[in-house]
């Protein structure tokens, strides 16, 4: 789910805002970086960016020639979090279908639970529908579900992860 990854990068310091003092250009090489991060959303591999965590080194800057920005190498440690095929985890019913749920998990947003991966569960219809089964345990809207991770699948032009879940292993489902 989480991962701690050390990874390379390359930071654009644009010439107008260079300031060689050390500390004013490791601070701008700082705030760069936490850009970058920061619009950088997520990679297959990956997973999700949530947090720099420490900047490892900066290597020796080099200038462009076209534009007279530097380009600085750095390597930094940061968290992801991916879902992992069999991983059990939790997420919230954000929507409720009549063959199925959405559900979120972390910043993963696209969880589809089928009916047909609800054992148990019958859909009850309504303004406020629900999954209900013969335990009167309720999945509805707002509901924090425990469940087992069946598959992911990488989406290149949203970046971002969707994922079939289910509820067919012991101790899954609504969270009290």
């Amino acid at each position: 789910m989480f991962l701690k990854v050390q990874l390379p990068w390359n930071v654009v310091i644009p010439a107008e805002s260079l300031d060689m003092k050390g500390l004013i250009l490791q601070k701008s090489i700082v705030i760069r970086l936490l850009e970058d991060f920061a619009s950088r959303k997520a990679t297959k591999d990956l997973g999700y960016y949530l947090a720099l965590t420490t900047l490892e080194s900066v290597g020796e800057g080099k200038v462009r020639q076209q534009t007279g920005d530097v380009l600085f190498p750095v390597v930094f440690s940061a968290v992801t979090f991916k879902l992992f095929r069999g991983e059990i985890a939790e997420g919230v019913v954000h929507k409720v279908l009549k063959h199925g749920v959405f559900l979120s998990c972390g910043p993963v947003e696209n969880m589809y639970l089928s009916k047909m991966k609800m054992p148990d569960y019958n859909y009850v219809p309504g303004e406020n529908p629900v999954f209900m089964n013969s335990k009167m345990s309720k999945i509805e809207k707002g509901t924090t579900v425990r469940f087992i991770v069946i598959g992911t699948k990488w989406l290149e032009a949203q970046r971002e992860f969707q994922a079939l879940v289910g509820l067919h292993a012991d101790y899954l489902g609504p969270v009290s």
